[in-house]
């Protein structure tokens, strides 16, 4: 006869040899979006630069704005002719590049935060109204967003910012105006899909409210493609507001803003190459960084596309 030998396993070992699920809350979402290498790298280079914006007055010993006579088209110090004082060059009156792109940051930022809080919250009542209510309220606030998408977004910016006058607030507005519509649609899109739900049709039965029912039951259900939707605007309306800059439309001289830096240098591009250089990375550096953190971002709110 032959015998069939049972091996015992301990509690211990079994538990090693199952795998581990996902971690639940905060250290779930970070466990989706840290396996996204880009996104990681994204979220240290934008920490870095918003450190930067905050302590540039303790970073630097010079002024944004203050012209030096003494100093002007000062090569970067690594160049030859360049002073260790002066890393990354002088402008054309003689203001230290890096200070400039320090104080800069401050304004870029500050544009994405204010144009993506407008955006998001007008877009956010709007888009509930229309996909909540439907009808007349639905067709009209839509085909509004239709005639908005229908213009070139820097165009529609300019345009917009040629009537309120030129200006960094005006800016703001023009460029949250340009990206309402995408938050109405996919806030509409996202009700329309959680409506016919059977918790929201349990909360109706239970006697809650409208206004209950759209911004408590609804509402927190819509959040994770919104998020996405507003890092990557962010990037966005640093874009717009650089071009609007460089156009002369949005912030003006002699206020440090990267858009409007460029505009100041572009007749020196032949012969100062760091002078336009340095802003325009400046630009790419930013807007790359918080466009790898959307893709994060996405990982680790969309369920469909968390990774196993």
């Amino acid at each position: 006869m032959s015998s069939v030998e049972t091996k015992s396993v301990s509690p211990a070992a079994a538990a090693a040899a199952t795998p581990s699920a996902p971690p639940s809350g905060f250290a779930e979402f970070w466990f989706y979006f840290s396996a996204n290498r880009g996104a990681v790298l994204g979220l240290v280079v934008f920490v870095a630069i918003l450190l930067m914006a905050i302590f540039a007055p303790l970073l630097t010993a010079h002024d944004p704005i203050i012209q030096n006579r003494d100093v002007l088209l000062l090569p970067p110090a690594f160049a030859e002719g360049g002073r260790a004082e002066y890393l990354l060059g002088t402008d054309p009156v003689g203001r230290d590049i890096l200070t400039r792109l320090m104080y800069g940051a401050r304004f870029s930022l500050f544009v994405g935060l204010i144009v993506v809080t407008l955006s998001v919250v007008s877009g956010v009542l709007i888009g509930l109204l229309a996909g909540f209510f439907r009808g007349t309220v639905d067709t009209i606030i839509m085909r509004l967003m239709d005639i908005i998408l229908a213009f070139p977004s820097l165009l529609l910016a300019l345009v917009l910012v040629a009537v309120l006058g030129p200006g960094l607030v005006n800016a703001m507005i023009a460029i949250a105006l340009v990206n309402l519509p995408h938050f109405v649609r996919l806030t509409r899109a996202s009700v329309m899909t959680e409506r016919n739900k059977d918790y929201v049709i349990g909360s109706q039965v239970a006697g809650a409210g409208t206004l209950r029912i759209m911004f408590v039951t609804i509402l927190p259900n819509c959040l994770a493609p919104l998020i996405v939707q507003a890092t990557l605007a962010f990037s966005a309306a640093i874009l717009d507001a650089a071009a609007l800059g460089f156009l002369g439309m949005g912030a003006q001289p002699p206020t440090p803003e990267w858009g409007t830096m460029l505009a100041e240098a572009r007749e020196f591009i032949q012969r100062a190459w760091w002078v336009v250089t340095f802003p325009g990375l400046a630009i790419l550096i930013t807007v790359l960084a918080i466009n790898l953190m959307g893709d994060g971002l996405r990982d680790a709110l969309d369920p469909k596309l968390k990774r196993s």
